[in-house]
Formats: C-alpha cells, sequence, structure tokens
C-alpha cells in the first residue's frame, strides 16, 4: 500500500507459476541413456549411491528435503571432512560441458576435478549452481563432485546434470534425430497431465526424450510417454518433447501442446481452484479490532496481514519492528485460526525496509520467505511490490519472482500472489515487466493482484477497475497464452474502502457492484485496504480508523466475504 498517514498502505501480494511442474515427482528413469545428462543416478532416486562415492562414508539418500522426485543426497560434513561425493563419466576431447545441481546448506560446492567449480553460501532453501567446461584435447574422463565446508553442518544435493554427449560411443556422429509427432495428453487431473508422442528416428538411436514446460526442461524421459505431476489446479501449461542421441544431437520441438489441469478443491475461501476473500488486516496502526469480532459479524474467514518487512540482515518481522512470532500479530492469527479462518502475510507495502529490496539475493530472499511460512505453516502468501526500490527495478523485481518460485517448489500447495498497481486500463510499463519476467523465469504465480485506485480525484471507481481488471486478463492471455477463463482464474482485486489518498470515494453500493463483477468472472481474489477503516467516520477524511464516508460497521468486510469467485 501507498501512505496512509506516514504507515504503509497495501499493495497486495500474488502468487505463483510453473516451478513446482519441474519438480512434481518425474525424472529421469533409472538406467536410461541420456545423452542430455551424462551422469547416471543424477536424481539419487535408484534409492543408492552408486555410482557415487563419498568421502569418509558421509553421504547418505534421504526422502527430504528434495528438490525433485523422491530422494536426495545427503552429506555429513564433519570438522575434518567436507563429505564429498563424486562419480566420473566417460567424456568426449574438446568438448563443451554444461554442469548444474540444486543444493541446500551452508557453503555447499558443485565442481569438476582440476576445473572449474561454483559454491553458495548459506541456501535455506534448494538453490541451483551451475557452470561450463572444456575438456582439454586428449581428455577422455571428468570427475563431478559435490561437497560441503568443514563444521558448517550436512548440505543436500539433487538433480545434479553434465549436459553434452557421453565419450567413447559418440563417434563423429552429427546428425540429430527427426522432431517427435503427435504430442497429446491421454489424462490430467488437477495436478498432473499425461503425455504420449511418436518416436523419432534417427541414424544412430535415440536414446532419450526432453519434455519442456514453457522454455523450461522439466524432465527427461527414456520412453514415448510421461506423466507430469506437481501442477497447479485450473492452470495453463504448454508442453513440446525434444530427442536426443547418443552423440548429443537434439532434434527440434514436436508439436505444441497446451493443456489445462482440472478445477481444485484449493486453498482459498470456497469455490473450485484458488479463490480468497481477504481484506488487510494491519495490527501495527489503525486501532486494529479484534478480527473474531469481525468473523463473527461478517462470515469472513481470511485477512492479509499488513505487513513483512526486513528489520536488518534480510530477517523478517512484522513491519520491521514486531517480532515475527510472540507478539500481538501472532495473537491476532491464533484468534483468526481458532474462529475457523486463516491469514496470508503480506510482505512489502509502499514504505519500510523491504525484504525484496534488501536480501542479497534471491536464495536469500526465499530464505526469509521461508522463516515466515514455517512460523505459521503458511498455504498462501502475498508480495505487494510497489514503489521504485522493488516495482520498477527490473532488477528486484526478478529476486523476488525467483524467490517465489523457490518456495513454492520447496513448499508443495503454498499458494503465491504478486500485488501491485495499475493504471484505468490495466498494468503500467513496470506491471507489464513484471508478468513478463513471471513467464520467463517460471515463477507459476498463482494470483497477480492489481490496486485499483489513486486513479485522482473523481475517478470511476467501478468502471475504472473493471477496465483495469480486463486490461490484466488481456495481459495474461497475451503473455501466458491463457483462453479468458484461464487468465480471470489468475486475477485480484485489491480496493481501498471510502476515502482513497486522491479522495475517490469507494462506497458500499460501488464495493458491491465490484464483487459482484469479480464472482460473475469468476476472478482468484478479492481484497481491500483495509479492515481497520470498516467503520464509519463522514466527513472523517483519509484516516487511519475509519473510512471517511457513512456506512455501517464492517460493511465493507461483509460484501467481501460475499467473494466466491
Amino acid at each position: 500500500m501507498r501512505h496512509l498517514l506516514g504507515r504503509p498502505r497495501h499493495r497486495v501480494l500474488a502468487l505463483l507459476g510453473s516451478a513446482a511442474l519441474a519438480l512434481g515427482g518425474a525424472v529421469a528413469l533409472p538406467g536410461t541413456a541420456q545423452a542430455a545428462n551424462v551422469l547416471t543416478n543424477p536424481g539419487f532416486e535408484s534409492g543408492g549411491l552408486s555410482p557415487w562415492s563419498c568421502s569418509g562414508n558421509l553421504g547418505s539418500i534421504v526422502s527430504s528435503p528434495v528438490h525433485g522426485g523422491t530422494k536426495a543426497l545427503q552429506g555429513a560434513v564433519s570438522a575434518s571432512d567436507n563429505a564429498q561425493c563424486s562419480q566420473t563419466v566417460a567424456v568426449q576431447p574438446n568438448t563443451t560441458y554444461a554442469l548444474s545441481g540444486w543444493v541446500r546448506g551452508s557453503y555447499v560446492y558443485l565442481g569438476v576435478g582440476g576445473g572449474a567449480s561454483t559454491w553458495t553460501s548459506s541456501p535455506t532453501a534448494y538453490s541451483r549452481l551451475s557452470l561450463s567446461f572444456t575438456t582439454g584435447a586428449a581428455q577422455t574422463s571428468a570427475t563431478i563432485y559435490v561437497h560441503g565446508w568443514y563444521g558448517q553442518g550436512s548440505y543436500t544435493a539433487d538433480d545434479i546434470s553434465l549436459d553434452g554427449p557421453g565419450g567413447g560411443g559418440g563417434g563423429g556422429d552429427t546428425q540429430a534425430p527427426s522432431a517427435p509427432s503427435g504430442l497429446t495428453s491421454t489424462a490430467k487431473t488437477a495436478n498432473s497431465v499425461s503425455l504420449k508422442w511418436n518416436a523419432s528416428t534417427d541414424n544412430v538411436g535415440v536414446t532419450g526424450y526432453d519434455v519442456y514446460s514453457g522454455g523450461n526442461r522439466i524432465l527427461t524421459v527414456g520412453s514415448t510417454g510421461t506423466t507430469v505431476s506437481g501442477l497447479s489446479p485450473s492452470t495453463a501449461y504448454t508442453f513440446t518433447v525434444k530427442a536426443r542421441d547418443a552423440a548429443g544431437n537434439t532434434s527440434g520441438a514436436s508439436n505444441s501442446l497446451s493443456v489445462t489441469t482440472n478445477a481444485g478443491s484449493g486453498g482459498g475461501g470456497g469455490g473450485t481452484g484458488f479463490k480468497q476473500a481477504a481484506p488487510y488486516l494491519y495490527e501495527g496502526w489503525g486501532d486494529p479490532p479484534n478480527p473474531a469480532t469481525v468473523m463473527s459479524a461478517t462470515g469472513v474467514k481470511w485477512f492479509t496481514m499488513a505487513f513483512v518487512l526486513d528489520s536488518g540482515g534480510c530477517t523478517p518481522s512484522w513491519d520491521g519492528s514486531r517480532p515475527l512470532t510472540g507478539g500481538a500479530d501472532q495473537t491476532a492469527i491464533n484468534q483468526i485460526r481458532s474462529a475457523g479462518g486463516d491469514v496470508v502475510p503480506s510482505f512489502g507495502g509502499w514504505s519500510g525496509s523491504k525484504l525484496g529490496a534488501n536480501c542479497s539475493s534471491a536464495s536469500a530472499l526465499a530464505g526469509a520467505m521461508q522463516k515466515v511460512i514455517d512460523a505459521y505453516s503458511l498455504k498462501a502468501i502475498d508480495m505487494d511490490v510497489e514503489n521504485t526500490d522493488e516495482f520498477e527495478n527490473e532488477a528486484v523485481r526478478a529476486k523476488i519472482l525467483t524467490a517465489l518460485k523457490t518456495v513454492k517448489v520447496n513448499n508443495p500447495g503454498l499458494r503465491t500472489i504478486v500485488t501491485f498497481g495499475t493504471s484505468t486500463t490495466g498494468p503500467t510499463a513496470s506491471g507489464n515487466r513484471l508478468i513478463e519476467q513471471a513467464q520467463s523465469l517460471g515463477a507459476n504465480i498463482d494470483v497477480f493482484t492489481i490496486m485499483p485506485f489513486d486513479f485522482g480525484g473523481g475517478a470511476d471507481m467501478y468502471g475504472n477497475t473493471v477496465s483495469a481488471a480486463e486490461g490484466l486478463k488481456n495481459k495474461l492471455k497475451s503473455t501466458f497464452g491463457w483462453d479468458d477463463a484461464t487468465a480471470y482464474g489468475h486475477i485480484g482485486i485489491s480496493g481501498m474502502n471510502g476515502l482513497s489518498d486522491q479522495q475517490e470515494n469507494t462506497t458500499p453500493a460501488i464495493w458491491t457492484q465490484i464483487k459482484d463483477w469479480s464472482n460473475s468472472h469468476h476472478i482468484a481474489r478479492l481484497a481491500y485496504w483495509a479492515v481497520n477503516r470498516d467503520r464509519a467516520c463522514p466527513g472523517g477524511g483519509v484516516v487511519s480508523n475509519c473510512s471517511g464516508i457513512s456506512q455501517n460497521t464492517w460493511q465493507f468486510t461483509s460484501i467481501t466475504a460475499g467473494f466466491t469467485g
């Protein structure tokens, strides 16, 4: 939110996109020859270490935390052993290879023996490491390793890939396989899509198929069919398939196939898919009411809790000053849950020290988000992206979206929301870029929420809200390739009750119109700023604890509770 009486006013978070599908459990079949990945047992799905070997017998296979599939490697670092686990593979001379892997822990390294390496300092969630190297003129083998650092605690690693041609048998083959054809879906659920396609041909032989969602390779299989799992309900995905041979030659893409997953029960307030009526509640301002009292009077079940900020060193706290747990905010959350409701913490806002701007990296930001997720066992989070430090900063937007992608992958079922400002006709240039970045990064945001207010005094609050939402819908359609229904299902609206900063007046009658439009178009989310202001004070102006207009107590919350999507 923008400032209201010097306090951060709301800009709601939205959440998100395609990352979960890549890690939904489908990995390369054990023993399948893969030109895309010359490592054996790269995701440790065999349940054993072989052919990896670990120093000091400090490596083991664990079932949690994993990045993809059901297994991962854990290295039990000691004060005298960094628990290095390695595998030696055949490679071709004078050839460039791409090495990557997902790691979690303090000071984890990925590298090639006698050559390049890379590392990350302390991700609390899985972080991707990658590098490339070129083999020597006579080199026929390479040792790939991963390890932690002495005395820094255990690390986990998963889905390690050495992308390039295998050694000893690639020969001079430069002919790529034919493109797979006939890609089709044989079944789908709310969380999975089953695919099949016609086999490719090759002069030597096809060894595997890479399955893509959009531009992201999500798995490699040895057969002409697979099931992609870990998807979001009521979400459109676009798939293609490419074939590979033993020499690393890759075919062109198959036909493009768009599939929308079935509706699910969702994590919101009723209906199918993700549907949520969640007005803002702010414990640091505006004479905060008892939420259980509001729930009893209105029937509302969800609240968006404002705001999680940085208290220094990328450390999350309420308003940047109140403790994450044990204070007034946790008391309110406990009251809400005891009354049968739940909460969506909102990160950011218009002012204050924001985690998105101040955390040093996407992995650090994801770690800060994870602390809040763990503290409250959350089902959804909101990222309120505003102002020049976040909304108008390309690099910070990318950091935020990448962090949201990470926490969604690491917390199955978590819904992500991004909230941002808008013009009367749809997203601004920064909003359009945010949506485009979400698509290119595969962030898998569930809801893109706009804040249709502060257009200027005298604005048509119903007409401009609908126009802004339709503009957002059209942008989502053009960016993601969705149909109207799918695009509406990813839209949120977060208004401002009564008088706005610019003296616009959203009356209860107008808010009812907006709620009815939202229901008729089956959007995902309806919120407003704020429950603290949902009290009458005719002529009171723009203040923190009342709306500035005539209304019944909790009237806007009662209207919002009628949103079902």
